[in-house]
């Protein structure tokens, strides 16, 4: 939808790909969709969804066995974004790596987006 010819909407490390697959493996899932929501004290937060159908509206990526799904709301949010799953002492999960965030929260939980996306 807002892509550009032969480029990815998002794209996605190899330790995203491996973690996806294995989610949509434990249980049958179709791969996971991604979408932005507001909330948050910095204004937008990030949602993932397990999808067990694919919507024809959503922007579809795949890599090594690995599905990700972006919301239509989402695609001109999450353009350009790399997805990355980290493992440290502490916590592990999926981390984004977005060029459109302009602020974010201490926590990293809630992100600010440029006002030219939010105006468009």
């Amino acid at each position: 939808m807002f892509g550009i010819p032969g480029k990815q909407a998002v794209s996605i490390t190899d330790k995203a790909a491996a973690q996806i697959a294995k989610l949509m493996a434990k249980d049958g899932h179709q791969g996971l969709r991604i979408g932005v929501k507001k909330g948050g004290c910095a204004g937008m937060e990030y949602t993932m969804d397990y999808v067990t159908e694919v919507d024809p509206l959503d922007e579809v990526v795949e890599q090594d066995g690995a599905r990700v799904m972006i919301a239509p709301m989402a695609q001109m949010f999450l353009f350009g974004t790399e997805i990355d799953y980290e493992v440290s002492l502490l916590e592990s999960g999926f981390k984004f790596r977005n060029p459109n965030v302009v602020d974010a929260c201490g926590c990293g939980e809630s992100i600010k987006f440029n006002e030219d996306i939010n105006a468009s």
